[in-house]
């Protein structure tokens, strides 16, 4: 994700922080300031962000760690001023998979709310998810009310949150993959529609969760349906046949005549038969602008690259796609260079395959 840092790593999954979480702890530091005119409960009030986020990077890592276990990798968690975000390569196809990974966030926030619990009345102290303050108050019956809550909302039954995913996996155990989505995805646009009632009436921040509940069930109900339609697809049905080649030792000003010539944006550098690179617009650019046209394209080519053979699926090449974050992959036959595959592939592909759809419609009408 753009605008995101490195700040750790654990089991092999990378943790990243987004830039528009500063932005968060900026928040804290002047509420807490401007209601307590104190620096320790300012910094103290940060504090409890970090310990909160750390919840969160836990309940992310209940799913991460679970979908592990059935052979699903996760590429990265990322921290949001909305919550976190753990992107799996995919969903188990198995609805009971699905339902275990799901679930595995929010118990992670049960399991913390039980300890805290524990810890709180040890301390002599009555636990109160009703006395959080979001300024003072209690550190750790804050931090176990915040948990409460975390794993409430999470199990809402509305997409993106967890709830919605728990929803679809049990609608899945009775219908298609792609209608239990649906349904589920109704569900929760029309709780993000009340939500939104209620909002305007009320509290202006309901607003933002009803955008946010309502985007996610529509984002969730167009990837599954995209990927029902290309199921089963080679991408040899889909690539580019036609496209330009480079060779290391062309200059860059003969790229540029590429570029301008048509639409390719990312060209393949071969030697022979062998692909030895990829050259995209962006390394182009940046390279033009360092040397000027007389450069050489070795200077400016990615040499680690993402292929895709002719026979494999289409969302199988497209979630290589996504994990090597480019625009554009070579395609291979037998070792040979056949094809350029791009997103925009896929764009006119589904466009033609539903006028080829109505067509027969009409027709059959």
């Amino acid at each position: 994700m753009r605008w995101s840092w490195r700040i750790g790593e654990v089991a092999g999954i990378g943790v990243y922080i987004h830039a528009t979480f500063l932005l968060l702890i900026l928040f804290i530091l002047i509420l807490d300031w401007t209601q307590a005119h104190s620096l320790m409960i300012a910094l103290a009030g940060v504090g409890f962000v970090l310990a909160v986020f750390l919840c969160v990077v836990l309940h992310e890592f209940g799913h991460a760690l679970t979908a592990r276990q059935y052979g699903i990798r996760t590429r990265d968690i990322t921290l949001l001023p909305i919550g976190g975000l753990a992107r799996l390569e995919r969903m188990p196809d198995d609805p009971r998979q699905e339902l275990a990974v799901a679930l595995a966030g929010p118990a992670v926030n049960v399991l913390i709310a039980a300890l805290l619990y524990v810890v709180v009345v040890l301390r002599g102290v009555e636990p109160r998810v009703d006395a959080f303050q979001l300024v003072g108050g209690d550190f750790l019956n804050n931090l176990l009310s915040v948990n409460v809550v975390l794993g409430a909302f999470n199990l809402l039954p509305a997409f993106p949150m967890d709830g919605g995913r728990v929803l679809r996996a049990l609608l899945a155990t009775r219908l298609e993959y792609t209608r239990a989505t649906q349904i589920a995805a109704r569900i929760g646009q029309g709780m993000a529609f009340l939500f939104g009632l209620v909002g305007l009436f009320s509290n202006p921040f309901l607003l933002f969760i009803a955008l946010f509940v309502w985007m996610g069930a529509e984002q969730e109900a167009s990837m599954v349906q995209m990927r029902t339609s290309l199921g089963g697809i080679p991408v040899q049905r889909v690539m580019q046949t036609e496209f330009r080649t480079l060779n290391a030792e062309d200059t860059l000003a003969s790229a540029i005549d590429h570029v301008l010539a048509g639409a390719q944006q990312d060209f393949p550098v071969i030697e022979q038969d062998r692909v030895l690179g990829v050259l995209t617009r962006d390394s182009l650019l940046r390279v033009l602008a360092e040397r000027g046209s007389a450069g050489f394209v070795r200077d400016a080519m990615h040499t680690d690259f993402a292929m895709a053979d002719s026979h494999d699926m289409l969302e199988q090449v497209l979630a290589k796609l996504q994990e090597c974050k480019c625009r554009s992959l070579p395609v291979l036959h037998g070792g040979r260079l056949v094809g350029m595959f791009t997103l925009d592939n896929v764009g006119e592909f589904l466009m033609i395959q539903a006028a080829l759809r109505r067509a027969a419609a009409a027709r059959a009408a």
